[in-house]
């Protein structure tokens, strides 16, 4: 298959960058982005509902592009980042809860 012709199927395709289902998750892409750039934050500055709907959005939308036809990899691929990152953030927020315990203990 030549380049062209590849090219031509990508353009083509159903969620190809003539869609709404290319560019939304290419936009995503910022919130994880944004998130992966908090890892560099203060723990104690971390918002848990924020990380919470973070997480949550990522499980959800991952589940979802594997059940719509054809399924959307760029859609699963960046809700199972923001999911990871979400949870990532989440588990240093707890551990810094934890600490903080543990010193006022």
């Amino acid at each position: 298959m030549s380049a062209a012709t590849k090219l031509q199927a990508f353009w083509n395709h159903p969620a190809g960058p003539k869609t709404i289902h290319f560019w939304a998750p290419a936009f995503k892409w910022g919130i994880t982005f944004a998130n992966i750039a908090d890892m560099q934050r203060p723990a104690e500055k971390i918002s848990t509902p924020q990380q919470c709907a973070v997480t949550l959005t990522g499980l959800i939308w991952t589940r979802y592009s594997t059940q719509i036809s054809p399924i959307n990899y760029n859609l699963m691929t960046v809700n199972a980042f923001m999911a990871v990152t979400g949870l990532y953030q989440l588990s240093r927020k707890f551990s810094y809860e934890m600490s903080k315990k543990e010193a006022a203990a």
